[in-house]
């Protein structure tokens, strides 16, 4: 009999939606047109770009001209935080980003590369349940901060940081300083499940990704506040408003279009999703001794759990786990095959080898109870074995 596939990792990526692929086909097949073409095929195309735009701008309540379409999240979250300070630095401004220790890597490696060409950086320090301090936020504010670049929902951990609190402070802050302070967030997890709404937000400018919300993989979009300074990365025939030059994807766009809309109407299975998810924590708690779940309780998307488990080295569970047909990850997807720990839970305050034992499970739309009380059943087991063979025991 043929085993069952058990997918846990929808935040490395999720399974294409059969509506979003229905969005996608025309653009494939008969209207594969190029929208910058004046004849009829370039502008249905066109027609497509312009559909996802308002779906995505609706999504975020904002206006549809503040919608940029990227090739990925990673490049939206460069051109949010290259283009800002390149701008600045052309008003002779010696910039200074406020950042986190706990940011996916498409937001450090800028910053990386950025101190490296004399720009200041600051990482903030979190808590062991990886929540930021507000105040340990104001009292990094400098005279030349330009640009708070805090992530929604942490990809590994899944906390969520309290942005409608910081985008509060800075909004004050900025009232009070003669240049302004801009705020980024990447939230490329928090879509599926958390408010984004902007206004709410006060965010300047705010990162998703379709692949994410069960859209197609290589497209991305930036919310940029009508008003914000931001340089383009890539020159060229001044598509994206003269931002992000280069023809569209439309079909990976219009499928993009779909899968937010979609987001819509999925939000009464949340509930369900953080109850199977509050199922495996208590259990892993419960009947993996000494396991120890990373990040908060209280403030954490619904679908993430991320546990370490001392004496049972991570890779190992993951590779024991895909043999019984159920497939989680170690943390980050963009990370996983790299041998150093998490930077994630190294800032809580793990050792190594803890980090190095934890496992993440990522639950989505599809997730069944009967895949839960499978890893249930299996994972105690494997743990079991695992330490029997542990040097760290």
């Amino acid at each position: 009999m043929k085993q069952k596939k058990i997918y846990l990792d929808y935040a490395a990526t999720t399974p294409l939606a059969l509506e979003v692929l229905r969005e996608m086909l025309p653009y494939l097949k008969k209207d594969f047109g190029n929208p910058s073409s004046i004849h009829t095929l370039g502008q249905i195309a066109q027609e497509g770009l312009d559909k996802a735009r308002e779906r995505v701008a609706n999504f975020l309540n904002c206006s549809i001209s503040e919608i940029f379409f990227t090739g990925s999240a990673t490049e939206a979250n460069n051109l949010a935080i290259f283009g800002l300070i390149k701008s600045s630095q052309k008003r002779g401004v010696k910039p200074h980003i406020i950042t986190t220790q706990i940011e996916h890597h498409a937001v450090l490696e800028p910053c990386k590369e950025l101190k490296k060409q004399g720009v200041e950086i600051t990482y903030l320090e979190v808590n062991k349940e990886g929540l930021v301090k507000i105040s340990a936020l104001e009292k990094a504010i400098k005279e030349n901060t330009v640009l708070v670049s805090i992530i929604y929902a942490n990809n590994e951990i899944g906390t969520i940081q309290p942005i409608v609190e910081i985008g509060k402070l800075l909004q004050i802050t900025n009232s009070k300083l003669k240049t302004k302070i801009y705020f980024h967030t990447d939230a490329v997890q928090a879509v599926n499940y958390l408010d984004c709404d902007v206004e709410k937000l006060g965010v300047d400018l705010l990162t998703l990704s379709a692949h994410k919300i069960y859209g197609p993989k290589g497209v991305g979009a930036l919310y940029i506040k009508q008003g914000s300074p931001i340089s383009p990365l890539i020159y060229g025939g001044g598509h994206e408003s003269g931002l992000r030059s280069g023809t569209e994807n439309v079909a990976g766009i219009a499928g993009l279009g779909k899968a937010i809309e979609e987001i819509e109407k999925s939000k009464k299975d949340i509930k369900r999703i953080e109850k199977l998810r509050n199922k495996l924590i208590d259990n892993i708690l419960k009947n993996i001794p000494k396991a120890k779940l990373n990040g908060s309780r209280e403030h954490r998307l619904a679908n993430n759990v991320n546990v370490s488990i001392p004496g049972a080295e991570g890779e190992s569970m993951v590779i024991a786990l895909d043999q019984k047909g159920i497939a989680v990850s170690t943390g980050s997807a963009c990370s996983s095959r790299s041998l150093k720990p998490s930077h994630v839970l190294l800032a809580l305050g793990l050792l190594p080898k803890e980090a190095h034992g934890s496992l993440r499970f990522s639950l989505g739309k599809y997730t069944q109870e009967e895949d839960i009380n499978k890893v249930l059943a299996v994972l105690p087991k494997i743990v079991q074995r695992l330490r029997k063979i542990s040097p760290f025991k």
